[in-house]
């Protein structure tokens, strides 16, 4: 009767799960079994893979916290996933494939609706699978089912937020945020959905740039949300938003609530509250001595071991606001040691690193720094090629600074008296003797320390060896009478005898196996053995005293001692100095340092192509640093240089420009079309005009040197010599500037030492003064040998008009084989009838007629006795070359003082606000001179060397 009653009951329940596995008949039974079925099995180990990859991404993700946090900690790829590529996580990739078969397989759509009621779960993880695998055009689809085919939804608020969060992740704030207000007044309960909602709500105004909306739906998401991870979180961002709205003291507030959630509050969100409130303390007007408890406290907390990195950070740039860069540089390479992963944060130690050792003038080692700053930088940012510029900018720096210091080095050692110099040498040979014993020293110490070391180890691989092989094995006999290495005995194991030699020798040296051998052989033996010790340290002795490089007068017959040499150093330094002013002033900003250049130059007393150009630079300074020195340094230029064109420009003589295009490239391009054309006059003009019209703008340097090849063209070479200098040193840095500068140093001294009747003549010239083309009588001249020409057959004569100067042109008659064929063509001109021709002719070499083109000196040609002949010219060598040749001279490091009026130097570390929201130009202003005083002509210490990046 049982077996019958059980047959029936399994009968029973068969047919009840096969009526109830059909998902297309809406019953009860079908939709609770379905629905049961999906809960307790596709989508339970779809939840856990996502709550899987949830925790991984989240590990894996590095908040950025020297920008506005996000609402959600997640990192959004910059490539697309295409359709069918795999997803990067697996567990998102499992979740969704829990989701989808649970919908394919799950799904009771009859009617139009959806019967079962675990859909709308099903739907919601797929829409989440896909989001947080950033594929988000998909996982909007599977939020918008869950909205129009299952309305009724419980999950219909939590569907709505993630459509949004989604339209967020899209860029589509403006429609999020018309779609989350509504929503806002849809909810009834204040509960987690309601801080979603909100803090959804808040990313979209944050990402639309409308902060106060932003922080008051912030508000309350932290209030009524119930994870500590999230409260944390949004008070942190809150203490940012005010931050950045200038409300420190309610950032302040936010902060230190995120520091009382103690231990509810994630420990990255308490460390960078502490440095967020430590940024705003005034280490000034307020108590150090409570900040640095403060960072003792937060330092020796195990706890915080992570986080040295930022700690450290924070703590040299309170050294920096104190004026204490030493131990700003002392925490910053603790920083560094600490190894962070924030990459940012190591660029901004290197950056800062860099900083304070160019305001200490370690160019070199600033440089260093910057490479690693570099390298840490993300490449095409804004912040990279300004940094960029910065260290290329720093090349010219490290150069110029190289040449001013060497060379005054120089200067100052040839300045010495005999007496003097012998001395000086004599103290650098001591301190290299010295410092050479050291070396001598730490090299043998270093030698036995890798001997103890490879000895060590090779006891250890003997005894290991010993060790293994004795292990059960007896001593054997050999063959050969004696016994194996595997015996236990020490003499028997050849590995252990060999130690213990080495060990004797280390001990007690090579000694005779005679008797008494602890008295080392003999006597006798000992004595000569320490005589031969002795000698050999006598002829070391004697080897080193022979070495010319200790002798004084090795390094005085290396300095130059001819007067033309030392010109050429000290005006090699003069220059290099300008230079330091100009890059300083222009690229750097930094106007202390290159005022201190500026003035050391004048004290110098340069030649006097720099002397105007100097102190018109040192006026512009003096505009932003001092009226009072500039005002004084204006009347100074006027009344000494008053027809210069810097007094021109300080008394803003000249002509209006106004009616210029405004674009300088196209003015500046038309310009030089004039110039190739010849319209030399009406290019001048026009020029002046561009110029006094776009002063300050980069176009400057080009028309500065087009200007000086028209003024070679009308006003010959003594006045081009004077516009190449002017732009030479108005411009040092641009590309015209240099190409100025070498024309100046090189061509210009060829050029000059050019005169009349020094290479054969080839053909000749007749020339005819034609001032006035409009004259009557010019165009009669014009029209009689223009006729003599045709009707004479002189087909190989040919004529021009050739500018001379501003306002006096020349009719040329060319192709004159000697001087007597020319002059008997100016002789048939003037005499016969039908030409008579009166005006005066000038007979002259093709090659004499460019010289008086190029220097404007037709009246020293006509008359020989004003002529004046210049020196020949010599070769000047590569400058490569001479400041090559200058660093074989010895100068030993030395700190001798400053010039009696120099200016302290302006040590001035690098801003504490490193965030990229915060540039470093504004910081700057707020720099206060330190009492340090640098010599601005020796060259940086060795002693620091930066780590790379």
């Amino acid at each position: 009767m049982k077996s019958i009653t059980l047959k029936y009951f399994i009968f029973f329940i068969a047919i009840t799960v096969l009526l109830a596995c059909s998902t297309k008949k809406d019953k009860f039974i079908n939709r609770n079994f379905q629905a049961l079925n999906t809960e307790s099995n596709v989508l339970f180990n779809g939840e856990l893979a996502l709550q899987a990859g949830l925790i991984e991404v989240r590990d894996t993700y590095n908040d950025n916290f020297w920008e506005v946090l996000p609402i959600e900690r997640m990192q959004t790829a910059e490539e697309a996933i295409l359709p069918g590529q795999k997803a990067k996580n697996a567990n998102f990739e499992k979740a969704e494939e829990k989701a989808t078969k649970a919908i394919q397989k799950r799904s009771m759509l009859i009617g139009g609706s959806e019967k079962n009621p675990q859909m709308d779960e099903a739907h919601l993880l797929l829409g989440k699978s896909r989001y947080y695998d950033q594929r988000f055009i998909p996982a909007l689809e599977a939020f918008n089912y869950i909205l129009y085919k299952s309305p009724a939804s419980d999950k219909i608020y939590e569907a709505k937020i993630w459509r949004e969060k989604t339209n967020v992740r899209l860029e589509n704030d403006a429609l999020a945020v018309n779609n989350l207000t509504k929503l806002l007044k849809e909810i009834k309960f204040k509960d987690q959905i309601f801080a979603d909602a909100n803090a959804t709500l808040a990313q979209a105004y944050l990402n639309l740039e409308q902060k106060d909306s932003a922080i008051s739906k912030l508000k309350l998401a932290t209030k009524f949300t119930k994870k500590d991870e999230e409260e944390a979180r949004y008070k942190f961002i809150l203490g940012q938003l005010f931050e950045s709205i200038e409300e420190k003291d309610s950032a302040f507030a936010y902060y230190q609530s995120v520091i009382a959630m103690k231990r509810k509050s994630p420990k990255r969100y308490t460390i960078q509250a502490h440095t967020k409130q430590i940024q705003q303390y005034d280490v000034v007007k307020g108590d150090t001595i409570v900040l640095f408890e403060r960072f003792k406290k937060l330092l020796e907390d195990r706890e915080n071991r992570p986080y040295l990195d930022v700690l450290y950070h924070q703590k040299a740039l309170v050294y920096e606001r104190l004026k204490q860069p030493d131990n700003a540089v002392k925490n910053y390479n603790k920083s560094l040691k600490a190894q962070s992963l924030d990459s940012y944060l190591l660029a901004s130690n290197y950056r800062n690193l860099g900083e304070i050792y160019f305001y200490k003038a370690k160019y070199q080692t600033a440089g260093h720094y910057y490479d690693s700053t570099l390298a840490l930088l993300k490449p095409r940012t804004r912040e990279f090629n300004a940094f960029k510029k910065k260290r290329d900018n720093l090349e010219d720096v490290i150069k110029y600074e190289g040449i001013a210091q060497r060379n005054d080095s120089i200067l100052n050692v040839t300045s010495l008296s005999r007496e003097d110099k012998v001395a000086f040498y004599e103290d650098y040979i001591t301190k290299l003797k010295k410092k050479e014993e050291e070396a001598e020293k730490l090299a043998k110490v270093e030698a036995e320390r890798a001997e103890i070391a490879a000895s060590n180890l090779q006891n250890s691989k003997d005894l290991s060896i010993s060790n293994r092989s004795s292990i059960g094995n007896p001593a054997m006999p050999t063959p050969g009478g004696g016994f194996s290495g595997d015996s236990k005995f020490y003499f028997y194991n050849q590995s252990t005898v060999d130690f213990g030699k080495r060990e004797f020798v280390k001990t007690w040296g090579k000694r005779n196996s005679d008797g008494n051998w602890r008295l080392s052989s003999s006597r006798f033996s000992q004595s000569k053995k320490e005589e031969l010790e002795d000698q050999k340290e006598e002829d070391i002795v004697a080897a080193k005293e022979a070495d010319p490089k200790y002798s004084p007068d090795f390094y005085i017959s290396q300095l130059p001692s001819g007067k033309i040499e030392l010109d050429s150093i000290a005006k090699e330094r003069n220059f290099a100095y300008y230079q330091l002013g100009v890059i300083y002033k222009e690229k750097f900003k930094e106007y202390q340092l290159a005022s201190d250049r500026l003035e050391i130059l004048l004290r110098n007393k340069p030649e006097e192509r720099l002397v105007l150009p100097t102190m018109y630079n040192l006026f512009k300074i003096y505009e932003i640093t001092n009226p009072a020195k500039a005002l004084a340094m204006k009347d100074k230029i006027i009344s000494q240089f008053p027809d210069s064109r810097y007094a021109q420009i300080l008394s803003k003589a000249g002509t209006s420009a106004e009616s210029l295009i405004d674009d300088p490239e196209i003015v500046y391009k038309n310009l030089y079309k004039s110039y190739e054309k010849g319209e030399y006059r009406q290019v001048y003009a026009n020029t002046d005009f561009a110029i006094e019209k776009f002063t300050g703008e980069e176009i400057m340097p080009k028309l500065e040197l087009l200007k000086s090849k028209i003024v070679a063209k009308i006003k010959g070479l003594a006045e081009y010599k004077k516009a190449l200098n002017y732009v030479a040193l108005t411009y040092p840095n641009s590309d015209e500037g240099k190409d100025a500068e070498e024309l100046w140093y090189d061509n210009i001294p060829y050029l000059e030492s050019l005169y009349f009747d020094q290479a054969e003549p080839t053909s000749h010239k007749v020339l005819y003064y034609a001032d006035n083309l409009d004259d009557k009588k010019v165009k009669t001249l014009i029209e009689k040998i223009t006729k003599f020409i045709k009707e004479r057959n002189q087909s190989q004569l040919t004529t021009s008009i050739d500018l001379y100067t501003m306002d006096k042109n020349f009719f040329v008659i060319h192709g004159l084989r000697d001087e007597e064929y020319a002059k008997g063509v100016v002789s048939i001109l003037k005499e016969f009838k039908e030409y008579k021709i009166t005006e005066q002719a000038i007979v002259i070499s093709s090659e004499n007629y460019k010289i008086v083109q190029m220097k404007k000196n037709l009246e020293e040609y006509l008359d020989p006795s004003l002529r004046v002949v210049p020196p020949p010219y010599t070769a000047k060598p590569k400058r490569a070359k001479q400041q090559q040749e200058r660093q074989q001279v010895v100068i030993p490091t030395q700190n001798p003082k400053l010039p009696p009026q120099q200016s302290k130097g302006s040590m001035q570390p690098p801003s504490g606000n490193d965030p990229q929201t915060q540039p470093k130009s504004n910081a700057r202003e707020n720099r206060n001179s330190t009492p340090e005083a640098r010599s601005a002509i020796m060259p940086p210490s060795d002693d620091v060397r930066p780590k790379k990046g």
